[in-house]
């Protein structure tokens, strides 16, 4: 399960406005007209439509964002069922993605082989006998993508975001987060019950027995928590300057006795003078965990971190058990067929050579050149909002424009394909190929290390329905994924486009100015640009935003946690209001002209609206609000509108409606 929890992340020159052909008039259905829009315009767009879907059984959710991930998969599973049954030439792109498919899918070769695939690695922590052989097996297994104390990786230099350096940070745990040690609330108490469930039955299924196997998943447990007592929590990992800490060698050396850190670099194949430790209380807390606690405990730990590692990827009983806990978590009734599992499987360990096949039969260059005309119009809507701001001095708007125009747009898929030449794929070892697929990723980050970063890089893969914002590059991108609807259709009017992905890339280009984007320069550097006055002005307006979450809730009275989700709340506020700029400046923006009896102004919110229509189950949802840096789909739409002066123009919203707020509480940062 860790491998899944470990993967819960975070754009332009200017163009004249276009005018496409093949538009057609998509209606929009659901609309409920017995709902006053201003009192829940979530409800009133998506009421019909969330009270009559269900939820398929292996599903957490049902609708838009990252729930559309689960009929990609299904395309991305008809492409790997054709191709894994061709015969396809040795060591090509077609042979691997579909041996690697066919291998995950032979279910009883795989239940045959029950835990055979990992004595070696059991075997191996058995023969720890002290700190340096531990540490051993840590660097080994790091090597292998079975990251447990130790997280290391390569990344760009925040203070020189052109150079890649080496960086540790927390990890360690299996709970989703620090937090779910120490809270006492019957949701959480359920969760930390089927965790210890879960340790106790990996242990049964490796041959222990039920009064052993509980022990040691105490054991495990109480390891867990002392760990994570050092962790930050989420909130105070947004403080991305806390989060550098370039340390020499020498000197870790010298703070942490009872981490070789020489030799540990050395095993890794890490060749550098210094490190970048993102959370330095937790490497000083494990500098002491691995002295007090005894050798034999720490051999308990590793064991099962290892199994929940792998048990997603051996027989039967690991997958069940497994299973059994994720749905505590997620409310997931069932498992996920076979096929999909397989196919987000690919997706994770060969993801752009799976990207490239996906690409030729999903994704049009029509569509890319659209993308980018949108792109390049919210641009240049957002440097007149700059201009606008009230707030700001005029030297600190030119610097924000010089950074705005400077950033990089990826759209659709990379330039350049990774190569997996390295990966040994074979048809009847599901097992060693994933390990294979892991050694190989894990080498080709090392590979980076000290040198230029690839800008043409993406952290990403095509199918996947996201966009994200890098700061250190000063980049937006856009996959293909989710270049279809209800984001984005080639051949939709502009209202629908500028309310779909439009927002998506107004809140994508907003994230260079969020609380977090806004401490980088033009270049992707950890470098203050403004005066200080007008930061003090901006993190006043980032209160505001944070104050406004906080007020709001979910499942009764639990509330946003408006300091975790602040940088996406900015991002919202501002990508609605910036992409309804750029709306105004196309032709069915300027007129008036009603679709289906919308305006262009209401079909321009509707398709925001429509874009977050998701429904989840409680557990899910829960799981959203204590680990989601984005706030639930509901509060996407009404939260940032609520702020948004032409949406109460186009829907009549007035005092007494519940989304209401005078004009002086409105929010206007960008």
């Amino acid at each position: 399960m860790k491998k899944s929890l470990m993967l819960f992340i975070a754009f332009l020159a200017l163009t004249a406005c276009s005018k496409h052909q093949k538009k057609k008039n998509i209606a929009i259905t659901g609309i409920d007209s017995t709902l006053r829009p201003g009192n829940d315009f979530f409800k009133y767009v998506n009421g019909k439509w969330y009270d009559s879907v269900s939820i398929p059984a292996s599903q957490a959710g049902v609708g838009a964002y990252m729930f559309m991930n689960f009929p990609q998969r299904l395309r991305l599973q008809g492409i790997l069922d054709s191709i894994s049954q061709s015969k396809n030439p040795a060591g090509s792109i077609a042979q691997k993605v579909g041996d690697f498919y066919a291998s995950g899918m032979d279910t009883a070769a795989i239940d045959k082989r029950g835990y055979e695939p990992i004595k070696p690695l059991l075997a191996k922590i058995e023969a720890i006998s002290d700190l340096p052989s531990l540490l051993h097996f840590v660097v080994n297994e790091e090597k292998a993508g079975n990251s447990s104390i130790i997280a290391f990786g390569v990344s760009p230099d925040q203070k020189n975001s052109g150079m890649n350096i080496a960086e540790i940070y927390q990890t360690g745990i299996g709970l989703p987060d620090r937090d779910y040690y120490f809270k006492s609330d019957s949701s959480t108490a359920a969760i930390q019950a089927a965790y210890k469930k879960y340790l106790a039955a990996l242990f049964k299924q490796t041959g222990s027995n039920a009064e052993e196997a509980k022990k040691n998943a105490d054991l495990v447990y109480d390891i867990d928590k002392q760990i994570a007592a050092a962790h930050k929590t989420k909130v105070e990992l947004r403080d991305v300057q806390a989060n550098y800490n370039k340390i020499a060698v020498t000197d870790l050396v010298k703070r942490h006795s009872n981490i070789d850190w020489t030799t540990f670099l050395k095993k890794l194949g890490a060749k550098t003078d210094s490190i970048n430790v993102s959370q330095p209380a937790y490497y000083d807390n494990l500098n002491k965990l691995l002295k007090n606690i005894p050798i034999n405990n720490w051999k308990i730990y590793l064991k099962a971190n290892s199994l929940e590692r792998y048990a997603d990827d051996l027989s039967k009983p690991f997958v069940d058990a497994a299973f059994e806990y994720a749905k505590v978590l997620s409310g997931q009734a069932v498992q996920k067929s076979r096929g999909e599992i397989m196919a987000n499987a690919v997706d994770t360990y060969l993801g752009e050579a799976l990207g490239e096949l996906y690409v030729k039969k999903y994704f049009s260059e029509d569509a890319k050149k659209r993308m980018l005309v949108l792109v390049n119009n919210l641009q240049k809507a957002y440097a007149k909002r700059i201009d606008n701001l009230d707030w700001m001095s005029p030297v600190t708007k030119q610097k924000a424009k010089e950074k705005l125009f400077a950033i990089t747009k990826k759209i659709g898929y990379p330039d350049k394909w990774r190569d997996y030449s390295n990966v040994q794929i074979g048809r009847n070892t599901y097992f060693e190929n994933m390990v294979s697929a892991a050694t190989a990723a894990y080498q080709f980050q090392l590979a980076k290390l000290g040198k230029p970063v690839d800008k043409s890089e993406w952290y990403t893969t095509t199918p996947t329905v996201t966009a994200y914002n890098n700061p250190t590059a000063n980049e937006i991108v856009f996959p293909a994924g989710i270049l279809q609807a209800p984001y984005f259709d080639n051949n939709a009017d502009d209202a629908l486009n500028y309310g779909g992905i439009g927002m998506v890339i107004g809140h994508e280009i907003t994230h260079t100015f969020d609380d977090q984007g806004a401490q980088y320069d033009k270049n992707g550097n950890l470098k203050n640009w403004w005066t200080k006055e007008d930061y003090a002005q901006f993190k006043s307006r980032i209160q505001q935003v944070i104050d406004l979450y906080s007020t709001y809730t979910v499942l009764g009275d639990l509330h946003i946690n408006g300091a975790m989700t602040v940088g996406e709340n900015t991002a919202d506020i501002a990508g609605i209001a910036v992409a309804y700029d750029a709306f105004k400046m196309t032709e069915q923006g300027k007129g008036n002209t009603k679709i289906d009896g919308f305006t262009p102004d209401q079909r321009f919110f509707i398709s925001i609206a429509k874009i977050w229509r998701v429904k989840m189950k409680d557990e899910f949802l829960r799981l959203w609000i204590n680990n989601n840096p984005h706030s639930p789909p509901n509060w996407r739409v009404n939260g940032p509108l609520m702020n948004t002066t032409p949406f109460y123009n186009a829907f009549n919203v007035k005092p007494g409606d519940k989304m209401f707020l005078a004009e002086k509480d409105r929010i206007t940062i960008w």
